[in-house]
């Protein structure tokens, strides 16, 4: 594609060189850079683009978009300089790869939980309904049935276009994606055209990235900000920051409840860790997922399937086949009659949720079991109130660890047991054993006939990253080891 194709409808203030010049690839990490590349450089976090310009160049760049130019001019490159590569960077992928995004039904789904259950039952439903979908979420990218690896919750904006590009090319026709509050902020999604998103809800988390929660939320807010006329805004009106999260779009406003009247209501007539019964639109519903937090999540994709146009009695018969994305309420129930259950909670609205609906359903006598981390290099300020919350809701906790990365396991728990101190009671409840096979072992070794136990944080994850390294790990592999024995 020619230069001047690529850099079509971004802001230039001053270019050098020829802007007819033939481009084969674009990329912003200098090492990717081939023959033929257009280099956008972009300032980081941790590094800056324009510092390696030179080095794109060498490896056979041909063009630079920047936000200055360098002191030293190359004959024979092209020079693009606008005022942010950042937000350039996306309208560029879009051209490059013929506006995919436009081609497609493509639904957003941003919020702290939830996202990838209402994602991912999204692909799971429409393609019950007989369409082709594609998937881009945190367990994984499908187009159509065929998987791929996911790196990133949201992909980078060139890495987007690619996959969505990829997507119509195999003739899907909806597309469901996670859009984490990073992606906005670093504009990972600038310039992908929606035809509709959905806010689920929004607690504690990322602090240590966005330094406020209401710097959390405007990162949120910016998936409806970019939202035209013609597009969908479905919001969780039980959440008191749902509306807030809408406020500002162009788009049709919808909203989803369990409490409120609202234009997608559901009520609870039974959860149990055989699923929910739900009554919806006036029509009852079986489902294989469990837990209050789920009925908001099923919910939402039913929400999703009426304003895309599906009909009502298919829409809630392909909900009722749907399977619960793999480490979400993952539920395994053991010969001597222990009940298991994976779940990615890392958040304390994640793990207050999930603890407060095993309540709910335990019966008599049966004990609440929880083995729970917090991660490395993350939140700090999350780890005391996630461990009161474990110990509250727990009849016995395990604290361990859980993607430590870069930090001292124990150093971790110790702000964990340091949260106990506000409530009296709670230290007497708990045990320390960082090494989180051997806390998942004791837990199973603990438990007695009908007890429940949760391993909480790492749901999908067959890894855990210490130091650097991502070392093979599978709570759920190792829970039905254990419990097996």
């Amino acid at each position: 594609m020619l230069l001047k194709n690529i850099i079509n409808n971004i802001p230039i203030s001053k270019s050098r060189g020829s802007l007819t010049e033939q481009i084969d690839s674009i990329t912003a990490d200098s090492r990717k850079v081939i023959p033929g590349t257009l280099f956008v450089a972009i300032k980081g976090l941790q590094t800056d683009g324009h510092e390696y310009i030179d080095q794109a160049i060498d490896s056979g760049a041909k063009a630079i978009a920047c936000t200055k130019l360098p002191e030293k001019i190359k004959e024979g490159i092209a020079y693009i300089v606008t005022d942010n590569t950042a937000t350039a960077l996306g309208t560029i992928a879009g051209n490059f790869y013929g506006h995919p995004s436009q081609k497609l039904k493509l639904v957003g789904i941003t919020g702290t939980n939830g996202k990838t259950t209402v994602a991912t039952l999204l692909h799971e439903v429409f393609s019950e309904l007989g369409f082709k979908c594609g998937l881009i979420s945190t367990i994984g990218n499908r187009i159509d049935l065929i998987e791929q690896p996911s790196h990133y919750t949201t992909p980078d904006a060139i890495s987007l276009n690619k996959l969505l590009k990829e997507m119509v090319d195999a003739k899907c026709t909806h597309a469901f994606m996670e859009v984490s509050s990073h992606a906005l902020a670093q504009h990972r999604t600038e310039a992908i055209h929606f035809r509709g998103a959905v806010f689920t809800n929004i607690s504690h988390d990322h602090l240590d990235y966005h330094k406020s929660f209401r710097d959390y939320l405007k990162a949120k807010q910016k998936l409806f900000s970019a939202l035209n006329k013609h597009a969908f805004a479905l919001t969780n009106l039980d959440d008191k920051n749902g509306m807030i999260a809408i406020q500002n779009t162009k788009a049709i406003k919808s909203t989803f409840s369990l409490k409120a009247m609202a234009d997608f209501k559901t009520k609870v007539l039974e959860n149990s860790f055989q699923g929910l019964h739900l009554l919806i639109d006036g029509k009852e519903l079986l489902s294989k997922l469990t837990g209050t937090f789920n009925a908001y999540n099923i919910l939402a994709v039913y929400g999703v399937g009426r304003l895309l146009d599906a009909d009502k009695e298919n829409l809630l018969k392909a909900i009722s086949k749907c399977e619960p994305p793999e480490g979400r309420f993952d539920i395994y129930t053991a010969p001597n009659n222990i009940t298991g259950i994976v779940d990615y909670a890392h958040t304390p609205d994640a793990v207050g949720n999930v603890l407060q609906s095993i309540n709910k359903i335990r019966k008599g006598s049966q004990k609440i079991i929880t083995v729970i981390g917090c991660g490395g290099n993350r939140d700090k300020t999350k780890r005391g109130p996630m461990a009161v919350i474990a110990a509250k809701y727990s009849d016995k906790v395990f604290f361990t660890s859980d993607n430590p990365r870069d930090e001292n396991p124990e150093s971790i728990i110790d702000d964990m047991v340091r949260g106990l101190e506000v409530l009296p009671g709670l230290k007497e409840k708990y045990i320390a054993i960082s090494n989180r096979r051997e806390a998942i072992k004791v837990a199973c070794i603990t438990a007695e006939n009908g007890d429940i136990i949760l391993v909480a944080g790492k749901g999908h994850e067959k890894y855990q990253e210490i130091m650097g390294e991502k070392l093979p790990f599978d709570d759920k592999a190792l829970l039905m080891e254990f419990l097996n024995k």
